[in-house]
């Protein structure tokens, strides 16, 4: 394999098969109507949204300002995955948007710890499951490690339900002889569907702002059977042409110049714990929602900050709904919606500060 992705592999390497050149991306509404028709959205990529200046200026503000945030998280996030795992643990995120977490862990914990943990980036989709091939590279690769799935944020708990589910998998037990935490360790998890969090606010990572360009110019991973053969691993594609608006090692640096500064308050914080309950707070949230604008397909909901972001990148949307129309750290959602001419609206929401609905395109 050529390149793939401008990070190091010192940092991750992926486990994804490089279709780089037998995929073309489509246009949002062009896959909105696939979708909604019955394709699955594992089998398109979409046109990488190339942001406004004014956007971007945001996206480094946003930075700047929850750098410590971030920093923070990542720290509190890390020292629960070595007191639950010990030192002995393989890190594998969820590509995509757990790839630049993941990176951001095995730097935390290189500089706390002088730990070089294992590092792979696998890809998990919804109502397809997690990419047994990567899965089996991994196992036969470090036979005696703790493997510790990591993602960016908890939005509904779909990804969280969709790794229990392979986890508890008979065949899956059964194929490696060992059993499986399916944990999902993740920055932030507003919806309280994780096990092992850093911070339990729904705040934007600004990770979620650019798609590929804050991810290692990778695309969203793909599944299709004239693409991805039986043996293969799941496909991305890497996006080649967008090297001169690439962000991605900027925003690792960023991050990472700020854990120094953070360790006594992440200490502080981990001292007692043991264990994070499951809530499921966001759950009330999304049946709101889908009541209140007599939406069928839960699909079409996406709550929390990273979701509403990604629907006015690479969706349809219909209208976003936020808790409270003046609240500055929503500045780059009103921006976007601003930008599509997308409807905003004030609802009250318990566990998220906004939420994206898709448009059904059948109502076009």
């Amino acid at each position: 394999m050529g390149e793939f992705s401008t990070y190091s592999k010192d940092d991750v390497v992926f486990l994804l098969k490089d279709i780089s050149n037998l995929i073309e991306e489509e246009g949002n509404k062009e896959r909105e109507l696939k979708i909604q028709s019955g394709r699955h959205y594992s089998e398109m990529i979409p046109i990488e949204y190339e942001v406004s200046e004014d956007y971007l200026k945001l996206y480094h503000d946003k930075l700047e300002q929850n750098k410590n945030k971030l920093a923070f998280s990542i720290g509190v996030m890390c020292e629960k995955i070595i007191k639950k795992n010990g030192n002995d643990v393989v890190l594998v995120s969820l590509a995509r948007a757990g790839t630049p977490i993941g990176i951001l862990a095995k730097r935390y914990l290189r500089n706390k710890y002088n730990l070089n943990l294992p590092h792979y980036t696998i890809s998990i989709i919804r109502d397809k499951g997690i990419d047994m091939n990567a899965v089996e590279y991994i196992i036969n690769s470090h036979p005696n490690s703790n493997i510790q799935f990591l993602d960016g944020w908890t939005g509904k708990g779909t990804i969280s339900r969709e790794l229990e589910k392979a986890c508890d998998e008979l065949k899956f037990k059964f194929k490696f002889k060992k059993n499986f935490d399916s944990t999902l360790a993740v920055l932030a998890d507003p919806a309280g569907y994780s096990g092992l969090y850093g911070i339990r606010e729904d705040f934007l990572i600004p990770s979620a702002c650019l798609n590929s360009t804050v991810s290692g110019l990778v695309s969203r991973t793909v599944l299709r059977d004239d693409l991805i053969g039986k043996d293969d691993f799941h496909g991305a594609k890497f996006y080649n042409h967008l090297k001169d608006k690439d962000e991605s090692i900027n925003y690792i640096e960023t991050i990472e110049a700020c854990f120094k500064n953070q360790f006594e308050n992440i200490s502080d914080e981990v001292e007692k714990w043991k264990s994070d309950i499951i809530t499921k707070d966001g759950y009330f949230d999304v049946l709101n929602i889908k009541e209140k604008y007599d939406i069928k397909d839960i699909n079409f909901i996406k709550p929390g900050v990273g979701e509403t972001t990604r629907v006015l990148l690479r969706r349809v949307p219909y209208k976003i709904l936020v808790k409270d129309l003046n609240d500055k750290s929503l500045e780059h959602i009103f921006i976007l919606a601003k930008e599509k001419n997308v409807e905003v609206e004030e609802m009250n929401l318990k566990a998220y500060k906004c939420c994206g609905i898709i448009k059904n395109m059948k109502d076009v």
